[in-house]
């Protein structure tokens, strides 16, 4: 829920002060709420700690793609929002690997060790943005330090590329693109033209299809569908954990390679029927008296990685590319908010569902 607010929120820091000041405040915003999870005494604390946390995942998602949209050549766009989702399942099988080593402690120590490891990758993040990440380009020029984008781009592109037409070109397509914004105010977002409706569609509807196939709410409980599937010892969850979050991981480094060879699309319609045939699977896994455990993590696995093969990376790739520079930041935030939203739904009644349906019905739906 407040990953919602925080995605709403983002663009306000990204247009004022810039895609460097958003992920500091993002990932400083997180520190806190982890600090505040550990050192939780009592489920009020706990849950204000999970709020923060939830205000810095949305405004990160949010900052992320817009970054790499504005700051990177085209060719080589895809390869590094897919970068962005390969960090960000990094850290899932960091969580996995976490609970792993803290399986022989204590459960009323173990989760504060396992919240309070959440702080560490935040802390890179606001050094890296502070010493080695520049600013976007397109938010220098659109705020007149034209100088600091050209030596920005001379980073970026080939030694003796001729960066001068590059900021002319962001320079026409803000102008452009302001002379339209004013022309109809909030008018582009809410009252869009037939071309800006498609935008939209394509760019939140992308973000709203990325949560409906169920990822969130099945990494939620991936612990309570392996125990519902007859596996009960904890390490052995543990390591099969462990197993699918790598398994996730290493197709989403293929499926960087391939998002800029292939395209977007080809990728998206693999992804979504890889997804149904997955579910099916471990559907049929759970008909009988007895569930499969074989069947339940062979299914499990193919749905992570037919999701990291093209839902995963796409989503935002093809967000991020889809709006204009006048409308990128705000479309961004409701593009993350849409996406955040239907992850709550998702996510709170995925048990409840599962329950009235049974688990092989659910997976089937």
């Amino acid at each position: 829920l407040f990953a919602m607010v925080g995605a709403l929120s983002s663009h306000i820091i990204n247009d004022k002060f810039g895609r460097r000041w958003s992920f500091r405040v993002s990932a400083m915003i997180f520190i806190f709420g982890t600090i505040l999870q550990s050192a939780a005494n009592n489920y009020i604390v706990l849950m204000i700690g999970r709020a923060f946390v939830g205000l810095g995942v949305g405004f990160g998602l949010a900052v992320d793609p817009l970054y790499i949209a504005e700051i990177s050549p085209p060719q080589f766009r895809g390869r590094l929002v897919n970068w962005s989702e390969f960090a960000i399942n990094l850290g899932i099988v960091f969580g996995f690997l976490s609970g792993l080593v803290f399986a022989g402690v204590d459960e009323n120590v173990a989760w504060r060790w396992m919240f309070s490891m959440g702080a560490i990758l935040p802390c890179f993040v606001i050094f890296f943005a502070t010493y080695v990440m520049p600013e976007s380009p397109r938010w220098l020029v659109a705020n007149g330090r034209e100088g600091e984008a050209c030596e920005v781009l001379k980073k970026v592109y080939p030694d003796g590329y001729d960066v001068d037409i590059i900021v002319n070109e962001i320079e026409d397509s803000i102008e452009k693109e302001r002379i339209a914004e004013h022309a109809v105010g909030w008018g582009l977002i809410l009252f869009p033209s037939p071309a800006f409706k498609r935008i939209l569609l394509v760019g939140i509807g992308i973000s709203i299809a990325q949560q409906a196939v169920g990822i969130d709410a099945i990494l939620y409980f991936l612990v309570f569908i392996l125990k519902q599937s007859g596996i009960e010892s904890r390490i052995t969850q543990m390591w099969i954990l462990l197993g699918l979050g790598l398994v996730k991981l290493g197709v989403i480094f293929i499926a960087g390679r391939l998002l800029d060879r292939t395209g977007r699309r080809p990728l998206v319609f693999v992804s979504l029927l890889g997804c149904a045939v997955s579910f099916f699977i471990v559907a049929m896994s759970f008909i009988g008296a007895v569930p499969s455990e074989v069947g339940a993590i062979v299914g499990l696995a193919l749905y992570l990685a037919f999701f990291s093969i093209g839902m995963g990376p796409a989503t935002w790739t093809i967000a991020s590319e889809v709006f204009t520079t006048s409308i990128r930041a705000i479309a961004m935030s409701l593009a993350t908010f849409a996406n955040r939203a239907t992850a709550t739904i998702f996510a709170s009644s995925f048990l409840s569902v599962a329950t009235a349906m049974t688990w092989s019905g659910f997976f089937i739906m």
